[in-house]
């Protein structure tokens, strides 16, 4: 396989034409297809899985080819179209489906794609089933079906529809309404534009909505961070809005601007939304080990606790339904509620974010300034293998006096700060991210960081 070919727990992803083709897509169908028929009861019904794509001009291709793998093993197939990633994982529960595939690379630029996988329970594989699945791909060992019992492809449009109305149930429609916020939507023209124009209308805002037409031909680089996002942040200004949101091409992120058109980060949705629900509901909240101290503060506040996680959402929603949380969700922008679906999802960030602004009145820089925050950065660089578990050694024996948490690459917690190093699930890097009380701190272990990388790499 070549090496931008990325095989995972968060499933498939490379470079189309190059490493991901239409044929590669179906064996991968075939594989994840071959690991549900074994897993079924024989005498269940015929088994069926919902496809659904993001705006990328190559996921109609890819979808195809995926759905063919499935129909060769004698899966039916339910075509959802152009949809959001949480709306297949809703739609895969809705319709009794044994498991869902979404196409889409999330915030990778243009020229990737990815098959991510989803379980019947809307979740994605844990490691041991990823792992399954992979093993069968790579060896191609797939339980074809007979020329009468290949599967069917049927479509279904009613994904925005539920997605909204699930979206709603957690929330006070009429309170938000009532308020008629100014919000600027930006949806990089992925998948979530109609189906978040279709919730904001909902809730009675005023929409100015960009870069919201579907056609992959992303407006801006399409990752909802600082850098990309300066024309949400003019268009808040200039639309005199309450607040700007943003969303990734699968509409599972979102990041968030205030109403001065400030950037607040991703790593703002999680507390914010954590703020309302805390504010209603006692209990624990799930997140990974790269996601702000900001969670724990909240939780603190509102006499709740927080439980760390390997990165994945698949890790944080096991979490979540093993502990009962009320909320979780990563860093990144991702919120999970668990009354929705066990998915990050954008449209729940949203919703539970201008509920919190209609109950309490303030603004959202307001409500930023009183969770407060802490000064984080994040690094990311190339390195194999071998070269990130030296990587990790070296970090070892350099902060031995911190608290060290392995579970997923090393967490070292420190008394003024914390550094999480660890190779990413989606790309062929190291990923390093240090929060600390302030930028001089900061900037000490990322040296540190620097420091490690230069004597393992050169």
């Amino acid at each position: 396989m070549p090496a931008q070919l990325i095989i995972s727990i968060s499933g498939m992803r490379g470079l189309v034409g190059e490493n991901l083709t239409a044929s590669v897509a179906a064996d991968y169908g075939r594989a994840f297809a071959t690991f549900l028929k074994g897993g079924a009861d024989k005498k269940d019904k015929k088994l069926s899985v919902c496809i659904g794509r993001d705006s990328r001009p190559s996921g109609q291709m890819l979808g195809s080819a995926v759905a063919a793998g499935f129909s060769a093993v004698g899966i039916d197939v339910i075509d959802l179209g152009l949809v959001t990633t949480p709306g297949v994982g809703i739609m895969v529960r809705h319709v009794d489906c044994a498991g869902g595939v979404v196409i889409t690379a999330s915030h990778n630029p243009i020229e990737y794609n990815g098959i991510k996988l989803l379980l019947g329970s809307g979740m994605a594989p844990p490691q041991d089933a990823a792992e399954q699945i992979k093993k069968c791909f790579l060896e191609k060992r797939f339980d074809l079906a007979d020329s009468t019992d290949c599967g069917r492809i049927s479509s279904n449009e009613q994904t925005d529809a539920v997605h909204v109305g699930r979206v709603l149930a957690i929330v006070d429609k009429e309170a938000i309404a009532a308020k008629g916020f100014k919000v600027v939507l930006d949806s990089v023209n992925g998948a979530g534009g109609p189906v978040t124009k279709k919730l904001l209308a909902e809730l009675g805002c005023r929409v100015s909505a960009i870069n919201d037409e579907p056609t992959g031909r992303f407006a801006h680089t399409p990752e909802p961070t600082a850098e990309n996002l300066t024309g949400l942040c003019d268009a808040v200004k200039s639309e005199r809005a309450e607040i700007g949101f943003a969303q990734d091409p699968d509409a599972d992120r979102l990041a968030i601007v205030d109403e001065a058109g400030t950037y607040i980060g991703e790593e703002y949705t999680l507390a914010l939304a954590a703020k309302y629900v805390f504010s209603k509901r006692t209990g624990k909240a799930a997140t990974n080990l790269s996601t702000s101290r900001m969670i724990d503060d909240v939780a603190e506040k509102a006499g709740c606790q927080v439980i760390r996680t390997p990165v994945g959402e698949a890790n944080v929603a096991a979490a979540m339904l093993e502990y009962d949380c009320v909320i979780g969700g990563e860093g990144n922008g991702g919120v999970i509620d668990l009354r929705v679906g066990p998915i990050r999802d954008s449209l729940v960030g949203i919703a539970l974010v201008l509920q919190l602004m209609a109950e309490t009145g303030k603004t959202i820089a307001r409500l930023v300034d009183e969770i407060g925050g802490y000064y984080m950065t994040k690094e990311k660089f190339a390195a194999d293998n071998d070269q990130v578990q030296q990587i990790l050694n070296l970090a070892k024996r350099t902060f031995a006096n911190a608290k060290i948490d392995t579970s997923d690459g090393c967490r070292f917690d420190f008394d003024d700060g914390w550094l999480h190093i660890r190779a990413s699930n989606t790309e062929p890097v190291v990923r390093a991210i240090v929060e600390a009380e302030n930028r001089h701190i900061a900037r000490k272990y990322v040296d540190a960081v620097m420091a490690i990388r230069s004597e393992v790499l050169g």
